[in-house]
């Protein structure tokens, strides 16, 4: 199989899978080396395809799903359990939280893609920040950072704004 034949196939089996897939599965699956999914997801993001590096492995975001909201809201916490918290609020309320975003005095916007969908996410995600003393994008901010989220609908997008806010996370104009 040539590369071309192989990235339409790395597409294809990323498509099919409903989740994140491992760089490691994919080589393995086409007997080349990691390094070769490197770059061939480098080829193909050059091409237009929306694939993202999550700590789960890589993801094809589906480009304007029906029926799917993308939101952008701001929030703030100050440590650890209020992180996992803040997660939790909004995954149990039905959003996947695409990303952080912070906006760095001298870099500019910083971006984290998270891919966090379900709790146990949110476990896997926390469980990992403790084991490698991670210190979260918002540190740089003062616990300020913003979160891309697709929800399925406005009365979704509301109960998320509704918890954030009666947690205090929230941050709103006064």
């Amino acid at each position: 199989m040539n590369s071309g034949e192989r990235r339409l196939r790395i597409r294809e089996q990323l498509a099919a899978s409903g989740g994140p897939v491992k760089g490691a599965a994919l080589a393995s699956l086409f007997s080349v080396s990691r390094q070769i999914i490197v770059q061939d997801i480098a080829v193909l993001r050059a091409e237009g395809a929306s694939i993202v590096a999550t700590p789960q492995g890589y993801l094809l975001l589906s480009r304007g799903a029906s029926g799917v909201l993308t939101k952008t809201v701001v929030t703030r916490h100050t440590d650890y359990s209020s992180m996992e918290e803040e997660l939790r609020v909004m995954v149990e309320r039905g959003a996947k939280v695409l990303n952080v975003i912070v906006e760095h005095p001298l870099y500019g916007e910083i971006t984290g893609n998270l891919m966090i969908f379900t709790s146990a996410d949110v476990e896997r995600f926390m469980e990992k920040m403790r084991e490698n003393d991670g210190e979260p994008l918002s540190a740089l901010t003062g616990g300020v950072h913003l979160h891309t989220l697709e929800v399925p609908d406005e009365t979704t997008w509301r109960s998320v704004l509704e918890g954030l806010r009666e947690k205090n996370y929230l941050l709103e104009e006064k």
